[in-house]
């Protein structure tokens, strides 16, 4: 049950821990905390992806070591056997990042859900927000990571030559055919030899859910995807590829999301 609703939200809202992973472009100049602060949903951590990732590389969103993660989470009170619930209010649908980043690092993946239309969708039903932010009881979260999950440039390179897995593309089609220039200087336009190309937008409905299951299901067969064949997901910096991965997951229950955690960002590198 990787998504749940508003009403089934609202039903656990003290027995369950929410997380915020609000995340913006950064050309669209807005700020995911300056905004949590000013209005979220009751009892919400907000989890920053950009400080909470890697150090030391230029890339955007890499996955942090063991240590650093187990502090992160341990500091944000969240304990290995806790239920989580990760919305966003951002048209990337950030909270899918964060949701797996928690199952990469071992989160029991039947425990960790993203809230389906996040915060837009709760607003939009009226639904009570706050400005008031909680404080933390620092638990003792222990990481058990799981490194089949993630995908490295070697990984990707060789693959091309062997044809083990696919590669599904979450940019837009414009980005990933190289008919417009990538948002992020100092990359070349284009896409991964043999990878395949499916739009996150295409996925989401103009209120930020997912669309049905039958239309997932249809829009994945259209790619063109060797099925039968395991599946990475790549972007442009590992964000939208989290999007695609937990859209796999409603029509494959069995499917654990596995990056190329580099992405575009690490790739078309000029």
């Amino acid at each position: 049950m990787s998504l749940v609703d508003t009403n089934w939200l609202k039903k656990k809202l003290d027995k369950v821990k929410i997380i915020d992973c609000s995340w913006h472009m950064p050309q669209t100049e807005r700020n995911g905390f300056v905004e949590y602060k000013n209005k979220h949903i009751k009892n919400t951590i907000f989890f920053d992806l950009d400080k909470n990732s890697k150090k030391n590389t230029d890339l955007p969103h890499m996955l942090p070591d063991a240590k650093s993660w187990e502090r992160v989470v341990s500091n944000m009170g969240i304990k290995n056997d806790d239920q989580i619930v990760i919305y966003d209010n951002s048209d990337v649908i950030s909270s899918c990042r964060c949701w797996y980043n928690f199952i990469y690092f071992g989160h029991n993946p039947k425990l960790v859900h993203v809230l389906n239309g996040g915060l837009k969708k709760w607003i939009e039903e009226d639904r009570p927000t706050t400005s008031d932010i909680i404080k933390n009881i620092p638990s003792n979260y222990t990481v058990h990571e799981k490194k089949e999950l993630v995908k490295d440039i070697n990984q990707i390179n060789k693959n091309i030559l062997e044809n083990r897995f696919n590669v599904i593309d979450a940019r837009s089609l414009e980005r990933f055919k190289g008919s417009v220039p990538e948002p992020r200087k100092g990359l070349r336009s284009g896409s991964i030899k043999n990878s395949f190309c499916l739009p996150f937008s295409e996925l989401i409905n103009k209120d930020h859910t997912f669309v049905s299951k039958e239309k997932i299901f249809e829009k994945f067969k259209s790619t063109g995807y060797e099925v039968g064949k395991n599946i990475t997901f790549t972007c442009g910096s590992g964000v939208t590829a989290s999007v695609l991965a937990l859209a796999y997951s409603l029509i494959d229950n069995k499917y654990m999301p596995t990056i190329y955690d580099g992405s575009w960002s690490e790739y078309g590198k000029d």
